[in-house]
């Protein structure tokens, strides 16, 4: 009976919305990241053409990192959505990386030939990126400013209109 007493406490604390729709966890819930300010991990994987690709290269550009996988169905719906803000946005100094997490190779290119992915898509069979971030959770979003620092996070897709409000503001200041 405690142990119910003491769970039925702590449940409204665990989803208790802050501003922007975080988490009492800090995580982004509704649509709405969560607003951060620490430096991007330092990442190096590959292309899908095999070619070795860093995160530091990137230096100087407001870049959406999302980790995602081929199976993973809100990864799937997102991608339209990303791809949208992507040619939208890119000529503002801003590009999408999309990490994809430990699928075969031609799956990934079957996937990214399916959405005509245009920003780059790189491999992490190791699942490096999701170590490297720090969330197994698929899709996670992570927005890093120019200077390298990671100041948005979402879990979970990411609609055209939430990038629009929140990452938009970034590539004009």
């Amino acid at each position: 009976m405690l142990f119910g007493l003491v769970a039925i406490r702590l449940i409204p604390a665990l989803f208790a919305q802050g501003e922007a729709g975080q988490s009492a966890a800090g995580i982004g819930l509704l649509g709405a990241p969560a607003q951060v300010n620490y430096p991007a991990p330092k990442l190096e994987l590959i292309d899908l053409q095999g070619d070795p690709v860093s995160l530091s290269d990137y230096k100087g550009q407001v870049v959406l990192v999302n980790n995602w996988a081929t199976w993973c169905p809100p990864c799937e719906a997102e991608m339209p959505e990303l791809q949208s803000y992507y040619q939208n946005h890119q000529q503002q100094n801003f590009t999408v990386i999309a990490i994809e997490a430990g699928d075969p190779l031609p799956e990934i290119v079957a996937f990214v030939e399916r959405y005509t992915l245009t920003f780059p898509v790189w491999q992490d069979p190791r699942l490096k990126a999701v170590a490297a971030f720090r969330y197994s959770g698929l899709p996670s979003s992570y927005v890093i400013n120019e200077n390298g620092d990671v100041r948005l996070v979402w879990t979970g897709p990411i609609r055209y209109d939430m990038l629009e409000k929140y990452v938009t503001p970034l590539l004009e200041d």
